[in-house]
């Protein structure tokens, strides 16, 4: 009988732990990898494996033989055998000497373009239906990587700070936000709704944990086809209890940040490396009240306010723009959203109740986050609502919470997509969701 041990061997190490080994063990080892690039030097050729956390150079010595044709095709899925050296000149800085390769399988077709260029050149909107190929592009799955790496840290960070991690339902039977932007299903002869964002449980669960995060998909039936929106993504929400103040809120998440950026450093340099990624310095990130900020970019740009209500995607662009130059920063909050445009959970400003304590986090000019300090008195709430034009009796789940008692409390959403890409400096959200979903594509 075999007995699972749950030890590595070698052919399963990634290239961080071949890295490690030394003295006798670095002779005659097996490792595994799917072919990347081959580079013909006449007698030998260099094989370029693509194993879990990046490639690895093999050395490997021609005989000519027909056979050796079959071997060397790219994406092919290889075990190899060999002795490991030091080679600073190859990728890792390691390669191994090929004394035997194993074809464990091959592909039927071959790829419909060059997988191992640095730059693809293919038109995004072509790029997503052949998504599953492009992705084994080492520039491409970087991307993802350091998607990994954002999440991992977030989670890390909150967990450290005693957020407890929730799993919320994505089949509701009301909006958290209203609005039309909302896809409704048919749930066994009801209506229902796929979720707009986890706000409800995540208040709900405040005098249950304190403070709570999730991780998990949204769903936006907004119409929009730009290069900001998907009508699915992944929302980064948390939410805490015995705030003071919104700012809280913020300064909890500039924390998450910075800590971001450190595990970064710390664990993807490679990927930031590959996407020539030089992340922003943070110290302290600038809040700017909303009205004060359209004023700032209608009087600095002699712009028109045309919505005094919201911001446009162009002011946006213009706030961060203006912040960068006078705060040397590539961040800011923009704070105390105006009643009208905040959802009905949202706490008015005592100091004026035009506005919220709320806040929207613009990342290189982009809204990445929004978030404020949440109504948490009944009877306060359910005057909101009845303002906002809806029925109480509607909301009788969510409304148990203002019934029998809550703290002041207070959280954020992030978009994941938008936030990963605004930091590698991509042009279009697309790029930076594994298998978006928009207006016109639910493949792959």
């Amino acid at each position: 009988m075999i007995k699972a041990t749950g030890e590595r061997t070698i052919m399963d190490l990634c290239i961080s732990e071949l890295v490690k080994l030394k003295g006798d063990e670095r002779k005659d080892i097996t490792t595994h990898g799917i072919i990347y690039n081959v580079r013909d030097m006449g007698d030998f050729a260099f094989v370029i494996l693509r194993k879990v956390n990046g490639l690895i150079q093999c050395v490997y010595e021609k005989d000519g033989s027909e056979e050796e044709k079959s071997i060397l095709k790219i994406e092919n899925c290889v075990k190899v055998t060999g002795d490991l050296r030091d080679e600073p000149r190859a990728v890792n800085g390691i390669e191994i000497v090929v004394k035997n390769i194993k074809v464990l399988s091959e592909p039927k077709e071959e790829l419909p373009f060059s997988i191992n260029k640095y730059k693809l050149n293919i038109a995004l909107e072509n790029e997503m239906s052949i998504r599953p190929i492009v992705l084994r592009n080492e520039q491409r799955r970087s991307i993802f990587k350091l998607q990994e790496g954002l999440v991992r840290a977030f989670r890390e960070y909150l967990e450290d700070k005693d957020f407890t991690e929730i799993f919320t339902p994505k089949i509701v039977a009301n909006g958290a936000e209203g609005g039309a932007n909302i896809f409704k299903l048919e749930y066994f002869g009801k209506k229902a709704y796929l979720a707009q964002s986890p706000q409800f449980y995540k208040q709900m669960m405040i005098p249950i944990y304190e403070r709570v995060f999730e991780i998990a998909p949204v769903f936006r039936a907004e119409k929009h086809d730009t290069a900001r929106h998907l009508n699915e993504y992944v929302s980064v929400d948390f939410e805490m209890g015995f705030i003071e103040s919104f700012y809280d809120v913020i300064n909890m998440e500039t924390g998450m940040i910075k800590y971001a950026f450190e595990y970064l450093k710390k664990n993807y340099s490679v990927f930031l490396k590959k996407l020539n990624v030089q992340l922003p310095e943070i110290t302290d990130i600038p809040c700017i009240r909303f009205k004060d900020a359209k004023e700032m970019v209608a009087k600095k740009y002699n712009r028109k306010i045309k919505d005094p209500y919201d911001l446009e995607p162009e002011e946006e662009r213009l706030i961060g723009e203006l912040v960068k130059e006078e705060y040397g920063c590539d961040f800011v909050f923009v704070t105390h959203y105006p009643v009208k445009k905040r959802p009905f959970y949202a706490m008015d400003d005592p100091e004026n109740d035009k506005y919220t304590l709320s806040f929207d986090l613009l990342f290189k000019g982009l809204e990445v986050t929004t978030g404020g300090q949440r109504i948490h008195d009944y009877d306060t709430q359910v005057k909101k609502m009845i303002f906002k034009g809806l029925y109480p009796e509607d909301f009788e789940s969510y409304l148990m919470l203002h019934k029998y008692g809550c703290p002041p409390h207070g959280g954020l959403g992030m978009g994941l997509e938008r936030f990963l890409m605004r930091l590698i400096d991509e042009k279009n959200i697309r790029a930076t969701s594994m298998f978006p979903r928009d207006t016109s594509r639910l493949v792959p």
